[in-house]
């Protein structure tokens, strides 16, 4: 990925899986800087450069879990829509949540796709690799 650098937000609170994010990124030798939060609140602080944050820089794409403690992934999505200076910024949800009513709200704060968890392994690795394609080939808002 280089377009410039993207960064990656990680927002997910399971260990596990941000290692296995980790994991599939290193595999594929995808080096781009990744920074982490484990809730929307955080999430935010980091998008918006608060509570002692540096901003994440653009060009930057979210990877967002929806079943998170303190603000999840939907009530994130809530909050950066309507926010003028991060609305236009991409965001994936990677989740395990296979119920449509999730999906459909997710799509309706205009996520980019929603990609399921089912296996850490391949699984990890095809979002990764998709995301990687993603970020190579399309214009990000600045």
């Amino acid at each position: 990925m280089t377009q410039d650098t993207v960064t990656i937000l990680l927002v997910d609170d399971d260990r596990i899986d941000i290692a296995a994010m980790r994991r599939s990124f290193a595999a594929l030798r995808i080096s781009n800087p990744i920074v982490e939060a484990a809730n929307g609140i955080e999430a935010l602080e980091h998008l918006r450069g608060e509570n002692g944050r540096d901003p994440v820089p653009h060009p930057r794409l979210v990877l967002l879990d929806l079943n998170m403690p303190r603000m999840g992934g939907l009530e994130f999505l809530q909050e950066l829509r309507a926010d003028p200076e991060l609305a236009s910024t991409v965001v994936f949800v990677l989740t395990t949540s296979d119920d449509d009513v999730d999906r459909f709200r997710a799509y309706e704060k205009h996520v980019a796709g929603y990609v399921l968890k089912h296996q850490p392994g391949q699984s990890f690795l095809d979002s990764v690799a998709m995301v990687e394609h993603y970020a190579r080939v399309v214009e990000f808002p600045v």
